[in-house]
């Protein structure tokens, strides 16, 4: 990227930038979170019980089909016309959802939003690469990887309140107010198109790739019938080893196979896969346990997960500031091994665990994660250079949001297994206990194997020791 933002004149303009990007991430993460607690006051209007999950279904296929499309064609044509395509197709369907007369009109501009969101959290930690240089950068993801974690924790009370008291038409609209701004200021601060050569498209990968993976979380989410399942796995399968054809004779590939040779970006995604496979499977299921095991209330349950994710927030700060300091795998590992401790812990819990024990247990897991995302994601954009900035970020967030959306329907189909298998007789509070048990265990595996794979990312670091820079190295 050219040095036109690191010039002391031009600092109010990063200033403007990155309010602009924080903006667009408290739209990315309270979306996460504020439509499902307004969701049992949707489907009352429109009578769309047997649609419910596909309001979160489709929103999931578009955005997780998105990423990489995205991060390539911000390293193409720029990050910041990206971004203002990606924030306003997601603006559009959020007005668009919020005027929805169906069930079937909502999925549909569901989706329009979720191909607006695949873009917002990739091409926004992209920016931050781009701006920041790196003894500055792991602080700057830190903060952004906290607002996120706490826009997060506000979403479930607000999606409450502004269905019970404005109509949840307003869960939609509310986003207008935020992004408006967000566009006017990215688009006033900064001018870059003139610095991205027009070059040609990989039309070809990109639609075997969309292919494959839409394929492949149909298969996940879709429940019951086998065939149809098996089809959509072989279809997923036929179009991946099309695409890794493709991408190997494209002038311009979408996803470079290159990049999977540089240690810490193959290793980093092999841990951000399995670590979000386990993360999201914590996050699903604690929930439940403490609802349906515990007997805690409804209201209580919607906040239960607040001590996990303020945890996150702590951790997520100081591994920001820790990454200018020491390798990545200095971070990762130990907070790997605080995450794996945590699932160990809510993999033992039983019908007599109490309140203050959960909690305990979130807050060993949640000091875990926190450190997580910021550092893997880091460690992929700076591994490489401006040129496939985009596209090394968002195969880091790709591989992230496939984990976790494969763990938790890998997790979902054990907890299934498990309650079937204990039988009508017994007490169904000890079934789903042995149950959730085995989901946690099976998640502490997967964080595991992420453990390995942070070991065997090397001793990259973001700032290089001040003896490598004297030696030039």
């Amino acid at each position: 990227m050219s040095n036109e933002l690191n010039d002391p004149k031009q600092q109010p303009k990063v200033k403007y930038i990155t309010i602009s990007l924080l903006m667009g991430l408290i739209l990315a993460s309270i979306d996460q979170t504020i439509v499902s607690t307004a969701m049992p006051t949707i489907i009352k209007q429109l009578d769309g019980l047997s649609l419910y999950s596909w309001v979160f279904t489709i929103y999931m296929l578009a955005s997780t089909t998105a990423i990489p499309v995205y991060g390539k064609l911000a390293d193409l044509f720029g990050r910041r016309n990206v971004y203002l395509i990606g924030l306003s197709l997601f603006l559009a369907g959020s007005v668009l959802c919020g005027f929805a007369g169906s069930m079937t009109q909502l999925i549909v501009f569901r989706g329009i939003q979720g191909l607006g969101a695949g873009a917002l959290m990739p091409i926004t930690f992209t920016i931050v690469g781009d701006l920041y240089p790196p003894e500055s950068r792991g602080k700057f993801m830190g903060l952004f990887s906290a607002v996120f974690s706490i826009s997060s924790i506000l979403g479930p009370a607000l999606g409450g309140m502004i269905s019970e008291h404005l109509g949840w038409g307003w869960i939609f609209f509310i986003n207008l107010p935020i992004g408006i701004p967000a566009i006017y200021l990215m688009a006033a601060a900064w001018n870059e198109s003139k610095r991205y050569a027009r070059r040609s498209i990989d039309w070809a990968g990109v639609v075997a790739f969309s292919i494959s993976i839409v394929s492949l979380l149909l298969a996940l989410v879709l429940t019951g019938d086998s065939p149809t399942i098996i089809a959509l796995f072989s279809l997923s399968a036929l179009f991946l080893a099309l695409f890794i054809r493709i991408e190997t004779k494209a002038k311009e590939p979408m996803l470079p196979l290159h990049l999977f040779k540089i240690r810490v970006i193959a290793f980093g995604n092999i841990a951000g896969f399995f670590m979000s496979a386990g993360m999201f499977g914590a996050i699903a299921f604690i929930p439940l346990f403490a609802q349906d095991v515990m007997g805690v209330s409804p209201t209580y349950a919607g906040y239960i997960l607040i001590p996990l994710m303020l945890s996150v927030v702590v951790t997520t700060t100081i591994g920001g500031r820790l990454m200018s300091k020491v390798s990545y795998r200095a971070i990762l590992v130990p907070s790997m091994a605080l995450m794996a401790i945590g699932l160990g812990l809510l993999g033992g819990m039983t019908v007599d665990t109490t309140a203050l024990q959960l909690v305990l247990y979130m807050i060993i897991t949640g000091l875990g994660m926190g450190a997580l995302y910021p550092v893997v994601g880091t460690a992929a954009q700076s591994a490489v250079g401006p040129g496939i900035r985009g596209v090394a970020t968002s195969s880091s967030q790709f591989f992230r949001s496939i984990g976790g959306t494969i763990g938790v329907s890998v997790l979902g189909s054990l907890l299934t297994q498990r309650m079937a298998a204990g039988g009508s007789e017994a007490d169904s509070r000890v079934v789903l206990s042995h149950a959730l048990n085995s989901v946690f265990l099976v998640g502490l595996g997967f964080v595991l194997i992420a453990l390995i794979a942070c070991f065997l990312m090397g001793n990259a670091r973001l700032v290089p020791k001040a003896s490598h820079v004297k030696q030039g190295a």
